[in-house]
């Protein structure tokens, strides 16, 4: 039995979240997934909305099947990602608000907050929101709601 190929993963951050950025790039490489690092690439002060387009972008596009944003607290990042039509990011906080992304939203980017949580607990997320397939079923008529505002935004 042959197993696909795990999908891509764009990467992105602020100087908040660029040292726990770094550890989720290390993760997610070791898993096995590939990463496009869209930066920073040091700490020094950036504007995370720069960030979180350009990886909402990406799996908006199609380059990128999920995202991993991280800033100070995750909002920031997933109110700018949201902005950009067909992506539906989640800010989580925990293994639960991951796994409810993926299986009730069909989250397809993660935002965490390196100044939320620890760097072991941001892998744990990171994990838990890859690992965790969407739900469908009632789920389904909900998430195409969410994507018909997209269509209205335009």
């Amino acid at each position: 039995m042959t197993h696909s190929p795990k999908p891509k993963v764009a990467l992105g951050a602020d100087h908040a979240g660029y040292a726990a950025k770094e550890q989720v790039k290390k993760l997610l490489e070791g898993m096995g997934y590939p990463v496009d690092d869209l930066g920073p690439f040091n700490a020094d002060s950036v504007d995370y909305p720069d960030y979180a387009r350009a990886v909402a972008e990406r799996v908006a596009g199609g380059q990128a099947r999920f995202g991993v944003l991280v800033c100070g607290t995750g909002m920031g990042m997933d109110m700018a990602a949201n902005k950009v039509p067909g992506i539906r990011a989640a800010t989580a906080h925990n293994l639960f608000t991951a796994r409810l992304a993926r299986e009730h939203n069909d989250a397809n980017v993660l935002a965490i907050g390196a100044r939320v949580v620890s760097n072991h607990e941001a892998l744990a997320i990171v994990r838990e929101f890859l690992a965790t397939e969407f739900a469908g079923g009632r789920h389904q008529r909900r998430v195409d709601k969410i994507n018909e505002l997209d269509r209205q935004r335009v």
